[in-house]
């Protein structure tokens, strides 16, 4: 038979060499996060989980354990019948949970007997989210970020977009985080990942670049959003070499306008988001936004957002956290389009390959 168990260490290294990755948790841990590319067996559902924990605590530790092994039982039977039956004897499956005990060890076990090469996580998700953050920061450590700077508005992200478009090794937080952020950022629709569930996003991107080529990342805060970038991360991006996005005011109030366009037609949700700076700008600033808002003159407001609240942050932020930050290339976008940030990027790959070929 082909049972074994890895450790976590290993688990990373070897994520991509398994044909199926199991995680045995309930849907809700499974939600909350999981492993790249994994998907979910559970051997207790939530409900079940409840109903024997419940068992477990208020009656009686054996009791629980033989009704939990019948419905875990049929749990993995229903999974063979489903999802195993049509699988050639070379598959290999990883399979975890919580710690790597009785739930991935009891799939794992029918698995090994039918005769396949089965490997289970030791440790299980615990071990391997330990792991992984550690693995964060040493991936950040080797490789090399060019932070794009620019004040709210500037097209960051464009230009960001324009350079993956153009081959290069970018990573988007704020794509990851499901947010914008600012006060502004979040986005009607898309709820946020949980802090884990960003962390083991940030690393799966992280284990794929290649440490020869830079890395384009924007110049975002320690939070985005809910969730934080991970401080190893962030460390590193702080003592990165920076790229300082200029774009005119009038074309930085139509990008808003155009990337936050729900709020332009959702006057009532854009007030609600105003009202959050009530304590930093203070009432009577943020009474006056309302009222322009209501009044249909809200391409005046978000112009004076930026100048006013968004840009003094920005820039006390960028010189205080990015070392590199007054040494910075300037590039100065001619307007906002997709035109104009391809050619940025095009210039600032040019400048790669040319610094390359020295």
């Amino acid at each position: 038979m082909g049972l074994s168990m890895v450790g976590a260490t290993d688990v990373l290294q070897q994520l991509d060499g398994y044909d199926t990755i199991i995680d045995a948790r309930s849907e809700a841990e499974f939600a909350l996060d999981h492993l790249p590319g994994a998907v979910n067996w559970p051997t207790l559902d939530d409900q079940q989980r409840h109903a024997i924990g419940t068992i477990y605590k208020q009656v009686d530790a054996f009791e629980a354990k033989k009704r939990g092994a019948a419905l875990a039982a049929a749990n993995i039977a229903r999974h063979i019948e489903t999802h195993v039956l049509n699988r050639p004897r070379t598959w290999k499956p990883l399979v975890y949970c919580w710690r790597g005990g009785k739930r991935s060890g009891s799939l794992a076990l029918v698995l090994d007997q039918i005769g396949f090469r089965v490997a289970v996580l030791e440790g299980g998700y615990k071990a391997f989210r330990a792991a992984m953050v550690a693995d964060i920061a040493r991936l950040a450590g080797e490789l090399e970020f060019r932070v794009v700077c620019g004040t709210t508005g500037s097209g960051k992200t464009r230009l960001l977009h324009a350079l993956a478009r153009q081959g290069a090794q970018t990573l988007d937080l704020e794509a990851l985080a499901c947010h914008r952020s600012s006060v502004l950022g979040a986005i009607p629709g898309q709820a946020q990942p949980s802090q884990k569930g960003f962390d083991t996003q940030v690393w799966n991107v992280l284990r794929r670049l290649q440490q020869s080529r830079p890395v384009f990342v924007e110049s975002e805060s320690r939070k985005v959003g809910n969730v934080v970038v991970p401080a190893s991360l962030m460390e590193v991006m702080r003592a990165s070499q920076c790229i300082n996005l200029l774009l005119d005011d009038e074309e930085r109030a139509g990008l808003l306008m155009e990337d936050y366009d729900y709020f332009v037609h959702d006057q009532a949700a854009f007030c609600a988001r105003l009202a959050v700076l009530t304590d930093i700008r203070g009432k009577s600033v943020v009474e006056g936004w309302l009222a322009a808002v209501q009044q249909g003159r809200i391409r005046e407001v978000v112009l004076e957002l930026l100048t006013v609240h968004y840009d003094p942050v920005y820039l006390q932020s960028m010189r205080r956290n990015f070392r590199h930050y007054d040494a910075a290339r300037v590039l100065h976008a001619p307007d906002r389009t997709k035109a104009a940030m391809a050619g940025l990027a095009g210039l600032l790959l040019d400048g790669q390959a040319a610094a390359g070929a020295c």
